[in-house]
């Protein structure tokens, strides 16, 4: 099928969420295509390259796929389990989290019982607190259809998860304040915010890697090169360097589907990845309603990233097969409100898992927090390689630099005499998430879920068009797992959820 012949279903943007949609749709017999506006296809799974060294843009490590659990049974039903090149991570501590001043290194271990018996270890007087935590989080995820996979009546997560907040539970169920930090001390995963973050998302996140956790051996551009194998053996289109400019609106529907390139498409039904603001813009004033608009337009965006990409010496840092979050503040949910005195208050270090070297790493990401006000004086730049390249100029330069040293000098109060080890450093700001993902203002896990305000920040696939649905990370939860539910989510209103449900779990795994 060409440009300007009718699909029945359109999607806007190829992350994990928009091409799991196509895939679903197309197993379903519809004709299917894929628009992307930049070269290399897959959102946040993306990789990219230096010194000849793999990095992956937001994809750093996966949970739930061990044989049976959740997402290896997306993944198979997806036709792209036996496809992946995966490393299993230590089970008796993924996540280790760290506290300046502080010596021990506490664990989140593999696993709800191991998990409870390593912190127990640590914490001897505590295992009834953590076993009615982990108790309640699986209650949660239990509650949630589309996450345990089992059918249900009820379409969407119970109201009281997604108005509860994970702060006041983590407080009010453990009494050590040194392990209440440490159950939040991931946080870093879903941007935690003391007076917004939900029970529910802290519940599904934490849960899927204390099931299992697990590396991309050589990045998550895996998953996206198996999907889109998987798409065109069903029929579908993938077209990249095919920008959206615009969504053309007739009596309430959307008509056709403008690309930067001339191209023009149209379908029965379209599927929006993209940021809801950002779909929203793509539509003239007066063709939805503009309550609609106002509501999409003014949804809160979680904080941005500054990470730093370092490229080892061959043979001079050891392949760590667990991730470091080390918080300089004893309290892990006021890293987000740094200022630029403090700057960072927290880091993440995740050693990248190399085909080359199972003793040795190549590579290291470090990233930490970032405001879009430290970097929006160079808004009106951009650099999408190899489409559009600019210099920000001598000053941009600089910032990074004096950010990277600070970064480094943090990541070595973990890793004593990193730097001898470092072959070569390489940056990520806010506008560099901004310009490859398409979120605004760079925000790592887009909309912010707020428990005050749930019914608002909870978006549901349908829209104020009658043929136009969302999809990905900000309908209800972020992350490998969560944008795979919100696909077959979205998927549901075509399908029927306990249909899709049924083939997933029938689907001979």
């Amino acid at each position: 099928m060409n440009a300007g012949e009718k699909y029945d279903f359109l999607i806007l943007g190829s992350g994990l969420a928009g091409l799991s949609s196509a895939i679903i749709l197309a197993k379903e017999g519809y004709s299917v295509c894929v628009l992307e506006k930049n070269r290399q296809f897959g959102g946040n799974l993306q990789t990219f390259a230096r010194d000849k060294a793999v990095f992956d843009t937001g994809v750093h490590y996966i949970g739930s796929l061990d044989i049976g659990q959740n997402l290896y049974r997306y993944f198979s039903y997806l036709g792209v389990m036996n496809d992946l090149d995966l490393v299993r991570m230590d089970e008796d501590g993924f996540d280790m989290i760290t506290f300046d001043g502080d010596p021990v290194q506490y664990p989140h271990a593999m696993g709800h019982e191991r998990f409870v018996d390593e912190l127990v270890k640590l914490f001897p007087e505590s295992r009834q607190e953590l076993e009615m935590y982990i108790e309640k989080i699986k209650e949660v995820c239990e509650s949630i259809s589309l996450y345990t996979l089992h059918e249900s009546e009820q379409h969407d997560i119970p109201p009281e998860y997604i108005s509860a907040s994970a702060f006041e539970f983590i407080s009010k169920t453990i009494t050590d304040p040194r392990l209440q930090q440490v159950l939040a001390g991931s946080n870093m995963l879903y941007a935690g915010i003391k007076d917004k973050t939900t029970l529910y998302q802290h519940a599904v996140i934490v849960n899927s890697y204390i099931e299992s956790a697990w590396k991309c051996v050589d990045g998550g551009s895996q998953i996206t090169k198996s999907l889109i194998r998987q798409i065109k053996a069903l029929g579908g289109e993938v077209f990249n360097y095919s920008e959206v400019s615009r969504l053309h609106v007739l009596d309430g529907a959307i008509e056709k589907v403008e690309c930067t390139n001339g191209n023009v498409y149209s379908a029965g039904k379209v599927i929006s990845n993209i940021h809801p603001a950002a779909t929203m813009s793509l539509i003239s004033s007066g063709t939805i309603k503009e309550s609609f608009r106002a509501r999409m337009n003014n949804l809160e965006n979680g904080i941005a990233a500054f990470s730093i990409h370092l490229v080892f010496h061959p043979q001079s840092f050891p392949y760590l097969n667990k991730n470091y979050y080390h918080h300089f503040t004893n309290d892990v949910w006021s890293s987000i409100d740094y200022t630029e005195e403090n700057w960072p208050r927290s880091i993440m270090a995740i050693v990248s898992a190399s085909s080359r070297s199972e003793k040795y790493a190549d590579s290291m990401t470090i990233w930490t927090y970032m405001k879009y006000s430290e970097v929006e004086k160079w808004k009106d730049t951009f650099n999408i390689i190899p489409q559009h390249e600019e210099s920000r100029g001598e000053e941009y330069e600089k910032f990074k630099v004096e950010k990277t040293e600070r970064l480094l000098n943090a990541a070595e109060k973990i890793f004593p005499g990193l730097r001898s080890q470092v072959r070569s450093v390489h940056t990520s700001t806010p506008l560099s998430y901004r310009d490859y993902i398409n979120t605004p203002e760079g925000s790592m896990y887009g909309v912010i879920k707020d428990f005050n305000h749930p019914l608002t920040t909870f978006i549901s696939p349908k829209t104020k068009l009658s043929n136009l649905y969302f999809t990905g990370q900000n309908m209800s939860t972020h992350g490998i797992l969560g944008v795979t539910i919100s696909a077959f989510n979205t998927c549901s209103e075509f399908i029927g959820k306990n249909e899709l449900i049924r083939k997933v779990n029938n689907s001979g795994i």
